[in-house]
């Protein structure tokens, strides 16, 4: 009978969960500041100050793709959090009106999904639990399309050729 060391899975998992600790991150760490009424205005990641990002996210560098800056930013923004899904869900339900966002729907699912509009821009945040704790989610902002016009049809009587 062949004998395999119940050590080599727990190795196997110690190294997995080593390269994974590899990835390309950044922490996002919010600073209080005063705002012009004296009182302390809590901040985000001063490279997306139009939204909320909860306390000690990480940004995932490897998947975040973003141009511009300040509020006409837009791309995808992703992020690691040591929050469940529920809470960071919450975060965002509370937190996104407040920057000026308005709920256009929101889905809890497996994968939650958010989709907010301000100043002409859509934002969608995709929200769900990470391998082993916490959870990941991403938000994609974009200019907002103009509106889309049905084509006009007019009830004119037509000529007969002749």
């Amino acid at each position: 009978m062949d004998r395999t060391s119940p050590l080599i899975p727990v190795a196997v998992l110690l190294v997995g969960f080593g390269l994974g600790a590899c990835a390309p991150t950044i922490d996002v760490t919010s600073t209080d500041q005063k705002s012009a009424d004296g009182k302390a205005a809590l901040t985000g990641f001063t490279r997306f100050p139009d939204l909320p990002l909860p306390t000690a996210a990480k940004i995932d560098l490897e998947h975040t793709l973003v141009f511009g800056a300040g509020e006409a930013w837009f791309g995808r923004l992703v992020l690691g959090v040591n929050h469940s899904v529920n809470d960071v869900f919450g975060f965002y339900k509370r937190e996104l009106p407040r920057f000026g966002w308005q709920e256009i729907t929101t889905t809890r699912s497996k994968v939650s999904t958010m989709t907010y509009t301000r100043e002409g821009r859509v934002a969608t945040i995709l929200i769900e639990s990470g391998a082993l704790i916490g959870s990941n989610f991403s938000i994609t902002v974009s200019p907002r399309g103009a509106p889309v016009q049905e084509p006009t049809t007019t009830n004119q009587p037509t000529q007969p050729a002749q």
